[in-house]
């Protein structure tokens, strides 16, 4: 896998823009990793509601929780299902919508110079294997891209919005994507 350098859409992945983006602001250097993870309905899997949430496009008679949420324009950059399939929704010369009021290492808005990272999945749940190797690619595909990018620089959304936000949670074997991305020479 790799990210086209002209347009900053990766090669080999489904395709989904999404409406949620903008412009970074003008000379900004990306280099962190945003790790999330997401799960519509709540604490269930497939049926493509991330999708069409990120599209503006969540049915919001499909369940009850949809309405609390469907009129909060978001994005990320990828997501990684259950199979370990990758979609990609805004190229990663643009700012998706993922973090909102965050900070890292005394920076604020991490939208800003961050690639954001969803997993389907949710806090109280294992990964799957198969999301942790595509992880892997897409950090080795990214690094290609924005070189600066290493392992001090792959955060959680818990720790970019404290108090705020609790993913991707206990569950997320921080340990096991550490040594996928040394197998690769990632540092």
């Amino acid at each position: 896998m790799q990210i086209n350098p002209k347009t900053g859409w990766a090669e080999g992945v489904r395709i989904l823009p999404s409406p949620n983006y903008n412009e970074r602001p003008a000379g900004t250097e990306v280099d962190l990793l945003v790790i999330h993870c997401i799960s519509l309905p709540p604490e269930q899997y497939g049926g493509g509601y991330i999708e069409k949430l990120f599209s503006n496009e969540l049915p919001v008679a499909d369940h009850p929780y949809f309405a609390s949420i469907a009129e909060n324009p978001v994005s990320a950059h990828f997501l990684i299902d259950r199979r370990g399939q990758i979609s990609q929704f805004v190229s990663v010369y643009q700012r998706a919508w993922h973090a909102g009021a965050s900070s890292f290492n005394d920076q604020a808005d991490c939208n800003n110079y961050s690639i954001g990272i969803e997993l389907e999945g949710c806090v109280t749940d294992s990964f799957n294997f198969e999301q942790y190797q595509a992880l892997q690619k897409l950090c080795v595909a990214l690094k290609g891209c924005f070189p600066s990018l290493n392992c001090d620089r792959i955060t959680g959304h818990s720790d970019i919005a404290p108090g705020r936000k609790d993913d991707p949670g206990p569950f997320f074997d921080w340990q096991r994507l550490y040594a996928l991305l040394r197998e690769v020479g990632f540092n």
